[in-house]
């Protein structure tokens, strides 16, 4: 299993989405995602979270909000627990990403973008400021087969 974190750093309305172009094998290849990645040992979340917007962006977050847990099973790699924020408080001037192009994308045309279908699910879950949740998204290759939501944790 693997763990993961995803931001989506927000301002004026947009979130800073990254365009995975650069990387020559990227299970992301082409997609439009938050910017985040996975835990060095001994990392919590939130440590991880800082860490890679930092290294992916140069911003230096100051406002965390962890807003889910997002599960991917998928028939292509091993199952991931991905950590999911939103922040909108910032430092620093963006800097250029090794794994694509950062862009502050505005929130009504996000959707419209190429992205997992999975994310829309969860980005839906952000624009709309829901309650914490867990979601699970199986895939068979790139197409989405199934989500459970659940929106009633204790």
């Amino acid at each position: 299993m693997r763990n993961s974190t995803l931001c989506y750093i927000e301002k004026d309305d947009s979130y800073l989405m990254l365009h995975r172009i650069k990387k020559k094998i990227d299970i992301n290849k082409n997609k439009w995602i938050g910017v985040g990645g996975g835990f060095l040992e001994g990392e919590s979340p939130e440590e991880c979270c800082i860490r890679e917007i930092k290294e992916e962006t140069g911003l230096n977050v100051s406002s965390l909000r962890f807003r889910g847990i997002v599960t991917f099973d998928s028939n292509n790699c091993e199952t991931e627990y991905m950590y999911l924020f939103t922040a909108d408080s910032f430092t620093g001037e963006l800097s250029d990403c090794d794994e694509g192009i950062l862009k502050w994308i505005s929130k009504n045309e996000i959707l419209s973008l190429p992205l997992w279908e999975g994310d829309k699910i969860f980005l839906k879950l952000l624009f709309e400021d829901s309650p914490f949740f867990f979601l699970k998204l199986s895939y068979n290759g790139d197409k989405l087969i199934d989500h459970k939501l659940n929106l009633n944790v204790v």
